[in-house]
């Protein structure tokens, strides 16, 4: 997998993360980047602008890694935690609402986020660079069935919370224990055999002309507002 820009190319240097290549375009400056690469003995490649900007399409900054895929984690790793706070991604298609859902996560001590393996983005370069390197510091657990893995998760004691404008206040509702927010299609919202698996639908009060919010935006609204109610 290629990764991109100052950021997470700071972050990646930074962790354990196995670097199997290193792409920097002629002239590059960043000292502190160049001398982690040198700390951590890897070859240097230095291509051209035109061929950096053929490897990948985004912003690249001047850098791009190559690391070895994202390795996702195992729904056991979070169903054992003490009351563990998930988050569940109904289908997100947009890789930079995908990413910055996770660098809200990531925010806000997230346990874990799951993702369905069919339909849905998955952990790629443009992620990775939205996230802003987050992606090592959160679990991201595939799963083939969403609806499957939600009766799973209630079977162990957790209480699932859908979002959409027709539900009720975020702020009335109970997060804590095991609890799993689900967050929408960017388009569609939740589906309904998705949405019927829910105990509780919460619903962002809107009193301007728009009439719902961006879903890395509503997550993070909701969020942070079960964070407060757990540390009350």
């Amino acid at each position: 997998m290629l990764v991109f820009g100052k950021n997470v190319a700071n972050e990646v240097l930074d962790s354990k993360e196995k670097i199997k290549q290193v792409y920097i375009q002629e002239n590059f400056k960043d000292e502190e980047i160049l001398k982690k690469i040198k700390q951590n003995k890897l070859n240097i490649h230095v291509l051209s602008k035109f061929d950096m900007d053929k490897k990948i399409s985004g912003l690249h900054q001047g850098v791009i890694l190559e690391i070895e895929d994202y390795k996702y984690a195992q729904l056991d790793d979070v169903l054992n935690l003490e009351n563990p706070l998930l988050v569940i991604l109904d289908h997100i298609e947009d890789p930079h609402n995908f990413g910055a859902i996770i660098r809200t996560c990531e925010a806000a001590g997230v346990d874990g986020i799951i993702i369905p393996s069919d339909r849905s983005v998955e952990v790629n370069g443009t992620v990775v660079k939205t996230s802003v390197g987050t992606t090592e510091n959160v679990r991201i657990i595939r799963v083939i069935n969403i609806v499957k893995t939600m009766e799973t998760l209630k079977k162990k004691g957790f209480w699932i919370v859908g979002t959409d404008m027709n539900g009720e206040d975020y702020t009335k509702i109970d997060y804590r224990g095991k609890i799993a927010i689900v967050c929408g299609n960017e388009g569609k919202g939740m589906s309904h055999l998705v949405e019927k698996k829910c105990d509780f639908i919460a619903s962002i009060p809107m009193n301007g002309t728009v009439n719902s919010l961006n879903a890395s935006v509503a997550t993070g609204i909701i969020l942070f507002e079960a964070v407060k109610i757990r540390k009350g």
